[in-house]
């Protein structure tokens, strides 16, 4: 979860074979938003209909294997490279995209440590 700078606003951590979407809804809960962007991998009827019951607009590209293709905004969606570039500077850190830590909770307390780094730029 990131805000409109590409800022890290929360995480949740799941297990590597499960999908995160999964987690969207719950992280979604309590804040304010008028857009979410996010990839293909969050095109899920689910995440729609929360988005639009919140009054926002869901900037996400669909499957290809949607019988329906909707429309998306793609000027807005651009904008989602900020995401993509935080996720970059957190891959410079060896610890996280090897993986190093054993136990869920180290990860995290790393995860949040990089997000806090980020914060101070």
């Amino acid at each position: 979860m990131c805000d409109a700078l590409g800022n890290p606003l929360g995480f949740v951590l799941t297990a590597g074979q499960r999908a995160d979407c999964t987690q969207a809804i719950p992280l979604l809960e309590g804040l304010k938003f008028q857009a979410l962007l996010a990839d293909k991998g969050y095109d899920s009827d689910a995440i729609l209909e929360y988005v639009a019951s919140r009054g926002a607009v869901a900037v996400i590209p669909p499957k290809r294997n949607r019988k329906v293709q909707r429309e998306y905004d793609t000027e807005l969606y651009k904008e989602r490279h900020k995401i993509e570039c935080r996720f970059g500077f957190m891959k410079h850190y060896r610890k996280f995209f090897s993986r190093f830590d054993k136990l869920a909770a180290h990860f995290l307390a790393f995860l949040h440590f990089i997000a806090a780094i980020q914060w101070l730029k």
